[in-house]
């Protein structure tokens, strides 16, 4: 089923898009095999999907949604979505949900962020209504201001909460500090980034009669990509959309797919439904291992090289080193290595920069402001997330020449190092 899926979606693109009929123009015709087909690159993908006319999309945009994936104001990056790819979506993702916990009569607040292209809080509303459990929708939403969410969590008996793990800790604070607890919340559910131990003892304070549980892994670009697995202990660990999504990992060092159980790799998706603007063999960003390759079950393991998310925020590797290409003005940089790291209960986007020893610290040091205001100013949410307190600001750290970390095998620089986990 799945071969005859590939086989039809590859033509369908062949056919209708000049980026993939490209893309694959050195490849047999009846192709059908995803391992033979190239990766679909981040840069060459926005680049032509960013030319008038697209040319990644296949036809026209007649119905359906758009949303707003990373990118600065300079090189937006718009995901479309048909009427008919979306409402299939957020029924598979619906058929999901009572594995995160859901029960019938739950009443769920929708705390995610809406307009301004966002897509969480709209898509969230719709799985609701598509999933097979009743439930009773209670769409707060992500921007109402904590002293209305709480008292309305409270008076109109929220079981379920659901946002990212930084905005569940802000609520989670306010709780504490007025109203104390909010016994009746059993679920906390939570998407977009990764939930750490500290914010789990501190959701435990706020709700301590709540089970914390990821709502499911997507992406704006790449879709829905899997769902929580019922009884699972571990949040990290879901299971595959297989009627919908192709799921790889593979080696970061050979690209080649991996199978066995507890060896990490690149997540690498292909969506078999969208057909407007397809995504095929497109690298998602996380590193993943299987836990249970039979039924497609992996464990997230944190950020690859493709893209840094912070929070919420989603920056791309070379939209940072463009930024840092375009603010040297007088070559203090040799190169760069981007971290990411979690500490006071928030993430926060380093920039380590490798310079000649004995470098001017007043220079250094205003090279690092104007980086901090050049990066607020390209790419707004950052900017915004950082002054109500959700991620911390951007950090920027100087290394010697030999500073940064390389791969000791390969020796080819780490370009992004996730240290949350650590």
């Amino acid at each position: 089923m799945v071969f005859d899926q590939v086989s039809e979606l590859i033509r369908h693109v062949r056919t209708h898009s000049p980026f993939y009929r490209e893309l694959y123009a050195d490849l047999p015709e009846d192709v059908a095999d995803l391992a033979a087909l190239p990766l679909t690159e981040h840069t060459d993908y926005w680049a032509a999907h960013n030319a008038e006319p697209s040319r990644v999309v296949t036809g026209p945009h007649q119905d359906g949604l758009l949303f707003k994936t990373g990118g600065t104001t300079g090189t937006p990056r718009l995901s479309l979505y048909t009427r008919d790819e979306w409402r299939r979506m957020s029924r598979c993702f619906g058929a999901g949900l009572p594995a995160a916990g859901l029960r019938p009569g739950d009443r769920v607040a929708n705390l995610f962020y809406a307009g301004e292209l966002y897509s969480s809080f709209v898509f969230t509303l719709n799985a609701l209504q598509d999933a097979e459990v009743p439930t009773v929708q209670l769409p707060i939403g992500g921007a109402a201001p904590l002293d209305f969410t709480v008292p309305a969590l409270r008076d109109l008996g929220a079981t379920v909460i659901a946002a990212p793990p930084t905005s569940l800790c802000r609520l989670a604070g306010q709780v504490l500090d007025t109203v104390g607890t909010l016994p009746l919340v059993r679920v906390a559910l939570f998407a977009g980034e990764a939930c750490y131990g500290d914010q789990l003892a501190m959701l435990g304070r706020a709700f301590p009669n709540a089970e914390v549980r990821s709502i499911g892994y997507a992406s704006v670009d790449a879709g829905i990509l899997a769902g929580p697995v019922a009884g699972e202990t571990d949040n990290r660990v879901h299971e595959v959309f297989t009627t919908d999504k192709v799921v790889e990992l593979l080696d970061p060092e050979t690209g080649q797919p991996i199978e066995e159980e507890g060896r990490p790799g690149r997540v690498v998706a292909t969506d078999l439904t969208r057909r407007l603007m397809p995504v095929i063999r497109y690298p998602v960003g996380d590193l993943a291992e299987w836990v249970d390759f039979p039924r497609r079950r992996f464990r997230l393991l944190g950020r690859s090289d493709e893209a840094a998310r912070v929070g919420v925020v989603t920056v791309y590797l070379e939209d940072l080193r463009t930024l840092v290409a375009e603010t040297d003005r007088n070559a203090l940089v040799g190169n760069l290595q981007v971290v990411l790291r979690h500490h006071d209960g928030l993430d926060q986007l380093v920039l380590r920069l490798a310079g000649p020893v004995g470098g001017d610290p007043d220079e250094r040091a205003k090279l690092a402001a104007e980086l901090a205001d050049r990066l607020a100013e390209l790419r707004p949410m950052f900017g915004s997330h950082v002054t109500k307190g959700l991620i911390h600001p951007l950090a920027v750290e100087w290394t010697g020449p030999d500073g940064l970390l390389v791969n000791p095998r390969t020796g080819k620089l780490v370009r992004l190092l996730d240290q949350r986990m650590d």
